[in-house]
């Protein structure tokens, strides 16, 4: 075992994850296999990093190909890198560049990184409307690097909450297949919370705008200040500070 690849096992287990074998080998992924095992192993621990309060997380990695119509010359020396911004999960892509040789060039390798965790999903098919229960969901296995949108991972968080759109049985639950809670209208006394660094401070203050979860809502205190904060929870009002 090599010097990475120990680096990588030491960091899952760590992390508390499992790292499967890529299923791209270097040949179908055009690339030296020293190369393709240093780029598997730094999308790993990209996502172990990530995974790190998933319990029982598992990491695979499927290596792209690099663009077969581009003609590159001979490099001596590839440094991979990952790109500002990027998050190596679900599609995502590596930097590639040639450091030593008489042409510099540049490159993207696509990457996918999927991240395996018990989640819950759909027992049945289940229309639109549906007010969740213990019995509508069962744990299983789920990509959650399969989209931005979070899968829930606790029941209890989703349970008597109604379903925006159909969810087909064995499909994860995500925050966006959940209708938006309502937790206060325009006129009702609600308590604003501000958090500073290192502190916080509560008013209470008259709702000027309904409070609907991932909106802002707009609050007016006894003072007759207007605050913009975000609703957390019945009657409910977060703002930063």
């Amino acid at each position: 075992m090599t010097r990475s690849s120990r680096q990588v096992r030491i960091a899952a287990a760590f992390f508390g994850l499992t790292l499967a074998a890529a299923t791209t080998t270097a040949a179908e992924a055009n690339l030296a296999p020293e190369l393709a095992q240093q780029l598997q192993h730094m999308a790993s621990l990209s996502a172990s990093a990530t995974g790190s309060t998933v319990p029982g997380a598992r990491v695979e990695v499927e290596l792209g190909r690099i663009d077969p119509r581009l003609n590159l010359a001979p490099c001596t020396r590839i440094e991979p890198y990952l790109p500002t911004g990027v998050r190596l999960l679900g599609r995502s892509r590596i930097g590639l560049r040639c450091i030593e040789g008489a042409v510099r060039w540049n490159v993207y390798m696509p990457v996918t990184v999927r991240l395996f965790a018990p989640a819950w999903v759909a027992r049945q098919a289940l229309p639109e409307g549906t007010v969740l229960q213990a019995a509508h969901l069962m744990q299983a296995e789920v990509d959650l690097a399969a989209s931005a949108d979070p899968a829930f991972t606790n029941a209890a968080s989703a349970i008597g909450r109604a379903l925006a759109r159909p969810l087909p049985a064995g499909q994860a639950l995500r925050r966006s297949d959940l209708r938006a809670r309502q937790f206060f209208q325009a006129g009702d006394l609600v308590r604003v919370v501000a958090v500073g660094a290192g502190y916080a401070i509560s008013v209470d203050a008259l709702a000027v705008s309904p409070g609907v979860e991932g909106q802002p809502a707009r609050v007016r205190t006894d003072s007759g200040r207007i605050l913009n904060g975000m609703p957390t929870a019945q009657r409910r009002v977060e703002v930063t500070l």
